[in-house]
């Protein structure tokens, strides 16, 4: 009879290492990868920043993978620049039809798929005339005489100076082109993953009948925090680590307000929204965009004094108080009887509704309006002991400072 022959122990190796590598995967919310997924949906170039072995190439793997991207790999810092401007290519006759200007085969790869997503790993790697070569390549999509076709999305990954292999920093012209996302691990991501399940990656669904209202609303928003901010327009950093991240510009303001209109039409959660905003016009600017849209969401003053028994304020503290300080400046500008009185009603509701400390200021602000001929209502009985205990311990801080001072000569 015939012995089957023992598999050799490389079969058996490579047996085990599949079924090292035999992972799933599951929805789970991840805001990094919301915000990565976000950004490509929005066909804007991203940069990952992470340090090394955190799983950024491996998060490009899994998202080409979920959104169905033939994924093409680029080690920016192992190419020349003519791997991404173009090899010239001498002809018949040079003379008369000039000399072309090749691409890669990578690229044509990509033509002809006409979709992808394009990964330019070890960016901060590159040298300065590498970087030089990639920015028509990042903001036009061409690479020599070829146009990559609209279905082909770009990434880009690198490691901070200090951890990358003979790094450089990014010049200002091409880092000012990336949606900056800082990619930091999770631990439980990491043990549910090596236990054998990943979070999966999807696009995001963009509501269809909130599209007209998510670009009016992210005009509304970029060009009223411009139009108050005029110098946040254009701000070069002034180091250069700064400048090789994310900072504003009128192209970066551009990307943000496309971002803006695509996490409203998502329907996104605040955190996405400052990922996203922060890596494209810096943290400062970013920061200022986001309050201004807190604020936008704000009741309108007028709509509270006029129904002050009906008005619902929000919940979260800085914006009630936002919300009281408006009801306050808008008496402040058109001052009369009624107007003040309804003020009272709101404040006396949002002591009852919320914390207290809320209403003192604009409580004192309030009475310091008062014309002579105009009668106390009788809400401001259910405020005097917020506001005067809240009198009583400042002064007794102010004492406490005083005695602390005097202890230190």
């Amino acid at each position: 009879m015939p012995t089957t022959a023992a598999p050799s122990q490389l079969a058996v190796a490579d047996a085990l290492t599949a079924l090292l590598r035999d992972t799933t995967t599951e929805p789970r919310p991840d805001i990094q990868l919301e915000a990565l997924a976000l950004a490509v949906a929005a066909d804007l170039p991203v940069l990952l920043w992470g340090e090394p072995g955190i799983g950024k190439t491996a998060a490009l793997t899994q998202l080409a993978a979920s959104l169905d991207l033939p994924l093409t790999t680029v080690i920016a810092s192992v190419h020349e620049p003519s791997d991404f401007s173009g090899l010239p290519v001498v002809g018949d006759d040079p003379a008369e039809h000039g000399i072309p200007m090749a691409p890669p085969d990578w690229a044509v790869r990509l033509v002809r798929a006409g979709r992808g997503l394009l990964f330019l790993d070890e960016l901060s790697t590159a040298p300065p005339a590498v970087q030089a070569a990639l920015l028509r390549l990042v903001l036009e999509r061409r690479i020599g005489s070829l146009q990559l076709p609209p279905g082909v999305r770009i990434v880009a990954a690198a490691n901070p100076r200090s951890s990358a292999a003979d790094g450089w920093e990014l010049s200002p012209p091409l880092a000012n082109r990336f949606v900056h996302l800082q990619w930091a691990h999770d631990h439980e991501v990491v043990v549910r993953g090596l236990g054998g399940t990943w979070p999966r990656t999807t696009l995001p669904r963009l509501d269809p009948d909130r599209l007209p209202e998510a670009v009016e609303f992210a005009r509304r928003a970029v060009c009223g925090l411009l139009a108050a901010r005029p110098t946040l327009v254009h701000r070069l950093p002034t180091t250069e680590t700064r400048r090789g991240g994310a900072w504003p510009t009128p192209r970066s303001w551009d990307m943000t307000l496309n971002l803006v209109a695509f996490s409203v039409a998502a329907g996104s959660s605040r955190d996405v929204l400052s990922l996203l905003v922060r890596g494209t016009v810096g943290d400062g600017p970013g920061l200022e965009l986001l309050a201004s849209l807190d604020r936008m969401d704000l009741p309108d003053p007028e709509d509270l004094l006029a129904d002050p028994a009906g008005a619902v304020l929000p919940e979260r503290g800085d914006l009630r108080q936002a919300t009281l300080d408006g009801v306050v400046a808008a008496v402040r500008a058109r001052p009369d009887q009624e107007r003040w009185d309804a003020a009272w009603a709101l404040l006396v509701r949002a002591l009852e509704t919320g914390a207290p400390d809320l209403v003192v200021v604009p409580a004192t602000t309030l009475a310091a309006l008062r014309r002579e001929d105009w009668d106390v209502p009788a809400a401001v009985e259910h405020l005097a002991g917020v506001v005067s205990l809240s009198r009583r311990a400042d002064r007794a801080s102010e004492r406490v400072a005083r005695v602390e001072a005097k202890a230190g000569r």
